[in-house]
């Protein structure tokens, strides 16, 4: 079916506005254009960093409640539209219906979450009396925003990564600039048409359109911008964090996430639960399952299992209600993906299921006796590939999970509590699951890694700390209390 292709325009500042050049935005299961967007430059960008300044200046204080009302609008917004936006999602990203679906249902608490969490920005009161010399002191703390945020976002999932931005940024009473996913704007745009249609001051604000190269540069770097929030690959974070100088930085950059199953769990249950952590968005999911560990006794039943699972899966169009899995964000990420499965197989790899490649499709693949020095076992593969291994016991599972250089979320099966104690200890990743996968997340939790997995917490609570500063007030009195 021929869709008509839709000539987008990119927020600026609180206006809507074309550009001189545009690019296709493309479903990736079929190629087919299904939108055109602005194409924003350099001077687009300087410019909606001023205007973001003038409008977090201008809105200063911004009550409270003012914030909640708005972005209590906007969820009710998203909510009177939630299948506009799972079919946006699903059309120009890799996620099936139902799992965009998913998406829009999350992205419509987290900005509740944002809301709720507004009117909780507290500070404390400080005893300055518990140093000698300062009894006639008195004072406290409070958090007041950062001023303008840039955030950058990655297209696995294009509208709840913007909300969790965009909510906790308004929340704390900031103004935001967001360069979003090139191949997935479509979503973002259509969250800044639910913050425009709340009424949000414009100019706090600004979704624009367009390349890294172009825009991505003056974003990070510019002394205005006091914050940025950063989701993507470590080798961007790493180009981000040499030149944004000093100022805030929160940064999600991936991980290689493992689960360990020990003879004592439910086997059932965790090849349940780890199909879906490993193949779920097409394996795009910075928390999914990318290696699991099982103890040697319950390998041959587990492996059995997941692969009898996984053979179960549909494969196929996006918008079919019953399928399970779509095709990968580009023919090119897919062919990298082919790549690093057939270098894992030259080197000695066994693989037990999947393996093809059909254009942007890629099978969900299950790989053993994979090298621990091959790229599939180190990077992120971000891909539907799982690496399952034999291990001895529970500490050799933690010990081969710890050993590279990530360290998101990791998952243990068991029903021994000391064990799992000994997991959550001694595994160096930001979040430990029990008795669930890698791949569990709610909206409201802290989320973030250690090692090559980033900086900060993201997580509604956590992302307004770390986009507001704390500032000590202290009166001295002139006669004791």
């Amino acid at each position: 079916m021929q869709l008509q292709v839709k000539n987008e325009k990119m927020l600026l500042a609180g206006q809507w506005i074309d550009a001189a050049k545009t690019f296709d935005v493309c479903n990736p299961e079929s190629g087919q254009v299904i939108a055109r967007v602005p194409a924003a430059t350099s001077s687009d960008m300087l410019f909606a960093i001023e205007k973001a300044d003038e409008a977090y200046r201008s809105t200063q204080p911004w009550p409270t409640h003012e914030r909640i009302r708005v972005l209590n609008r906007v969820a009710a917004y998203m909510d009177e539209y939630r299948e506009k936006f799972a079919r946006t999602i699903a059309l120009e990203g890799s996620k099936t219906i139902n799992e965009a679906r998913g998406e829009v249902k999350r992205a419509i608490q987290t900005i509740q979450i944002s809301a709720e969490e507004a009117r909780r920005i507290n500070g404390e009161t400080i005893n300055f009396d518990q140093s000698e010399g300062s009894e006639n002191r008195v004072g406290y703390s409070y958090r007041f925003p950062v001023g303008v945020i840039g955030a950058i976002t990655p297209f696995n999932d294009p509208l709840n990564l913007v909300a969790h931005k965009v909510g906790p940024a308004i929340a704390a009473g900031n103004a935001i600039v967001v360069k979003p996913a090139s191949v997935t704007p479509l979503s973002a745009l259509l969250l800044a048409e639910a913050f425009m249609e709340a009424g949000l001051p414009a100019g706090l604000l600004s979704v624009l359109t367009g390349s890294g190269r172009e825009i991505g540069e003056p974003l990070t770097t510019h002394p205005k911008v006091r914050m940025i929030s950063f989701t993507g690959g470590p080798n961007a974070g790493e180009r981000i964090a040499s030149k944004a100088g000093i100022k805030k930085i929160n940064m999600e950059l991936g991980s290689n996430s493992p689960v360990i199953v020990l003879n004592d769990a439910n086997i059932n249950d965790a090849v349940k639960a780890c199909v879906s952590g490993a193949f779920s968005a097409v394996g795009q999911n910075c928390i999914g399952v990318q290696r699991i560990y099982v103890e040697k006794e319950s390998y041959a039943a587990f492996m059995q299992a997941f692969v009898e699972r996984t053979a179960e899966l549909k494969v196929g169009e996006k918008l079919d209600e019953l399928t399970d899995m779509g095709p990968m964000i580009s023919e090119e990420e897919a062919i990298r993906v082919e790549s690093w499965v057939n270098e894992a197989l030259y080197d000695g790899a066994t693989l037990q299921f999947g393996g093809k490649r059909e254009g942007a499709f890629f099978s969900p693949t299950i790989l053993t006796e994979v090298p621990s020095t091959a790229k599939i076992a180190k990077e992120e593969v971000f891909g539907p590939v799982v690496v399952v291994n034999a291990v001895d016991d529970l500490y050799q599972a933690v010990e081969s999970s710890n050993d590279v250089n990530y360290g998101l979320q990791a998952g243990i099966f068991t029903e021994n509590i000391d064990k799992a104690y000994y997991a959550i200890h001694n595994l160096h990743v930001g979040g430990v699951m029990v008795n669930d996968t890698s791949d569990y997340r709610i909206d409201a939790m802290p989320f973030g890694g250690v090692k090559g997995s980033g900086l900060g917490r993201e997580g509604v609570r956590s992302a307004i700390e770390a986009m507001t500063e704390e500032k000590v007030v202290c009166f001295r009195l002139q006669q004791v209390m």
